[in-house]
């Protein structure tokens, strides 16, 4: 089992840029995939982006393509999501979640960290 702590949410104006990190414990962080979904009131839970564990694969959503980008740092058992270009849809609980990949659930899941874009 893993445990996933979210950090780094907050307001943003439109436009501006954000950076939320997952920090890791509980298991070899490089040897699973880490993703991102985000869920705003209302709505359904969306895939956001993820990574392979060796950081090499990555993919998105589509409606984040192009202006958020996932990363990972293997030695500090952390994943960031930078994202850029922000717009009043993004407004989201962000979630990092561990384990999964296109065909695979996502097994492990943190609390959430809150990103308010204000337009």
């Amino acid at each position: 089992q893993v445990q996933l702590v979210e950090s780094g949410g907050g307001l943003v104006q439109a436009g501006g840029s954000l950076r939320v990190s997952c920090a890791a414990t509980g298991r070899t962080f490089s040897a699973y995939p880490m993703g991102w979904f985000r869920q705003a009131p209302g709505k359904e839970r969306e895939f956001v982006a993820a990574i392979s564990g060796g950081g090499i694969s990555t993919y998105y959503g589509d409606s984040v393509k192009g202006r958020f980008t996932i990363s990972r740092d293997n030695a500090k058992n952390t994943v960031y999501l930078q994202m850029n270009s922000l717009k009043s849809d993004d407004t989201a609980a962000y979630y990092c979640a561990a384990g999964g990949w296109r065909n695979r659930d996502w097994t492990d899941w943190g609390q959430g960290t809150q990103v308010t874009v204000s337009s």
